[in-house]
């Protein structure tokens, strides 16, 4: 099994995108009430962000899901 050696930054940012799609997954999972649309926190999206652009990978998604899936395989 081959396994991703990430850097710090790197690693910060595939950690951030994983929570901000947990967030996603959480929000849309909620009560189906039909009352609001589901709202991600500006602050999870802005983290991702952030460690994107420090990770170096903002504009460069093939790069950042290709760590990803070297990373966190799927099962």
């Amino acid at each position: 099994m081959f396994t991703a050696v990430l850097t710090d930054r790197e690693r910060t940012a595939v950690q951030a995108y994983l929570r901000l799609l947990h967030t996603v997954r959480a929000a849309f999972d909620g009560p189906a009430d039909g009352g609001r649309p589901a709202v991600v926190p500006p602050a999870v999206l802005a983290e991702a962000e952030q460690a994107l652009a420090r990770a170096g990978l903002t504009g460069n998604e093939e790069q950042f899901f290709r760590l990803l899936r070297d990373w966190c395989p799927p099962a």
